[in-house]
């Protein structure tokens, strides 16, 4: 079923069917958003089944709460948001945590030049999918999404020198990820 909507009210006319859960609104919603929401899932599952399955999660969260949608936000950071906090939701009932020291993470450290700067999206999310579930969600939400130390820690239930540590042997990995790489394809 098409259904056309005036532009200018495009957007009010779409939120108020979804909060009559109107099927047509529910497949427009998330047609128009499932390549930016799927690529945020990505970044956070360990694999494609479990991305949609993150993905089509946050949808039925998305759904169920768009009520709760304040008019005139952007709806693109609102539903963002929600996929955010729904792989967060994941992580933490999936994953074991560990605490580690912060002399660890500080011993870890190096000034090397960042090794992800001259690399394609498609390159970093395959050695991204490589990292431990932990160190992908502290990395994600540090380096993509820009929270800091103590959000991250709020958001995982781990400590801010756990979220450190992570993030330090997350670069390790990753550097070490793309060290390989560079030896094979020179070989």
């Amino acid at each position: 079923m098409d259904v056309a909507l005036p532009l200018e009210n495009s957007e009010h006319t779409l939120i108020q069917a979804l909060v009559r859960q109107e099927r047509w609104a529910q497949q427009q919603l998330y047609q128009e958003y499932y390549g930016k929401m799927m690529g945020i899932c990505l970044r956070y599952a360990g694999s494609r089944d479990e991305a949609l399955d993150l993905l089509h999660e946050g949808f039925i969260k998305v759904f169920q709460n768009i009520a709760r949608y304040k008019s005139g936000t952007s709806l693109t950071a609102w539903i963002r948001t929600i996929m955010v906090n729904t792989c967060i939701d994941y992580y933490r009932k999936t994953i074991r945590r560990r605490t580690e020291d912060i002399a660890e993470a500080h011993y870890l450290s190096n000034d090397d030049p960042d090794v992800l700067s001259n690399l394609t999206e498609q390159e970093i999310l395959a050695a991204v999918h490589e990292l431990s579930p932990a160190y992908r969600a502290v990395f994600n939400l540090y380096v993509v999404e820009g929270y800091s130390h103590k959000e991250i820690a709020d958001a995982l239930q781990i400590t801010e020198s756990t979220s450190r540590s992570n993030l330090v042997k997350a670069r390790i990995k990753l550097k070490e990820y793309f060290y390989s790489r560079r030896m094979e394809y020179e070989s």
